[in-house]
C-alpha cells in the first residue's frame, strides 16, 4: 500500500506535490490549492520538508480548514538534493463556507 492510499474513505480533488520544495512554498502553493478549491473538496499535499509538520496543521487551524490526516512514511529512493528520508502525507478539507 503506497502513502497515497491510506485514506480511500475520502476523494481527493486535489493532488499537490511539494517534495523538495521548503518553508514557506509548500504553504504558499496550498493556499493557491485551497482557493481554487471548491467548498468540502479534499486536497491532498505530499511533502518532505519537515517544518511542514508545523506549518500545515497551524494553516489550518489559522484558516478554517479541517487537517483531516497528517502522517510519515519513508520515502523511495530518489534524488537525495529532492528527497529526505520521511515523506509527508495531509490530506486538508477545505472549509464549508
Amino acid at each position: 500500500m503506497s502513502i497515497a492510499d491510506t485514506t480511500p474513505e475520502h476523494p481527493i480533488e486535489h493532488h499537490l506535490d511539494t517534495q523538495g520544495l521548503i518553508c514557506p512554498e509548500p504553504v504558499m502553493l496550498l493556499h493557491r490549492t485551497v482557493r481554487k478549491a471548491e467548498a468540502g473538496d479534499y486536497i491532498e499535499i505530499l511533502a518532505t520538508d519537515p517544518a511542514t509538520t508545523r506549518d500545515i496543521p497551524n494553516f489550518c487551524r489559522h484558516l478554517g480548514h479541517n487537517l483531516i490526516s497528517q502522517s510519515e512514511a519513508n520515502n523511495p529512493a530518489g534524488d537525495p538534493e529532492r528527497y529526505t528520508d520521511t515523506l509527508y502525507r495531509y490530506v486538508v478539507q477545505k472549509k464549508q463556507s
